[in-house]
C-alpha cells in the first residue's frame, strides 16, 4: 500500500519542500566508487594494488597438480561423519575442490563447506601481500 508521508532520507538531510539540502561547507559528497572527490567535483582515482588475497581457494589454485590429502566433515551423516580424500588437485573454486585419483583417473568434487584442512607432502607455492616468495626450505620453526 502507498504511504504518502514516506520521504527517502538523503545523506545530507532533506531541505525545504522536499528539496535536498546542500552539503555543509568543507564537506565533500561521497562518490559512487568510494573514491575521494576534490572541491572542484572531480573524482580522484588511485591505482589499485594487483594481488590475490589469501583465501583458501587462491592458495589451492597456486598448487594445482600437487597431491594432497583433504580432511572433510559431514555433520548428521549416519554412514560417515568424517572422510579423508587423497588425490591430485585439479581445480579449486570458491565453493568446491576437484581432485583425481592418479591410479584410476576418477574425479571427485568436494565442497569447501565440508573442508576441515588439507595436507601436502611437498612444498606449497604461497604468496601473500607483503611476503616475497616462499620461506626458506632449510629452516624449521620451533
Amino acid at each position: 500500500m502507498f504511504n504518502p508521508t514516506y520521504r527517502p532520507v538523503h545523506p545530507y538531510g532533506n531541505g525545504q519542500n522536499g528539496m535536498m539540502a546542500q552539503p555543509q561547507a568543507g564537506m565533500n559528497p561521497p562518490s559512487l566508487s568510494g573514491s575521494p572527490i576534490t572541491p572542484g567535483g572531480t573524482v580522484v582515482t588511485s591505482p589499485q594494488p594487483v594481488f590475490e588475497q589469501s583465501y583458501i581457494e587462491n592458495i589451492l589454485r597456486l598448487n594445482l597438480g600437487k597431491i594432497g590429502t583433504f580432511y572433510m566433515t559431514y555433520e548428521n551423516n549416519s554412514q560417515w561423519n568424517a572422510k579423508i580424500f587423497k588425490g591430485v588437485l585439479e581445480a579449486a573454486g570458491r565453493d568446491h575442490i576437484i581432485i583425481s585419483d592418479p591410479a584410476t583417473g576418477q574425479r571427485v568434487i568436494l565442497l569447501m563447506v565440508n573442508l576441515d584442512y588439507a595436507t601436502f607432502d611437498q612444498p606449497l607455492v604461497y604468496t601473500y601481500p607483503g611476503v616475497i616468495g616462499n620461506p626458506p626450505t632449510g629452516t624449521r620453526r620451533a
